[in-house]
């Protein structure tokens, strides 16, 4: 997806994904690394930017997941 197809209020650096969804950085960047969060495509320029409801699917994700990990322990 790139920023022309989305409203650009609608996009947050790591920094404030992680403290809409009350996480650090450190998270965000781990779900990026995991294929659970994929920031907008803005070619070489600026900060790597997140839309907020893909971070939002990303947390939601990365909550169930390690929620499967402790239930089957």
């Amino acid at each position: 997806m790139t920023l022309t197809q989305i409203d650009p209020r609608d996009l947050v650096t790591a920094a404030e994904a992680a403290s809409l969804m009350g996480v650090t950085a450190r998270a965000v960047r781990f779900w990026t690394s995991k294929g659970l969060l994929a920031p907008v495509d803005l070619g070489d320029k600026g900060p790597r930017l997140y839309r907020i409801q893909d971070v939002t699917k990303a947390e939601l994700a990365s909550r169930h997941r390690k929620n499967q990990y402790t239930n089957a322990a």
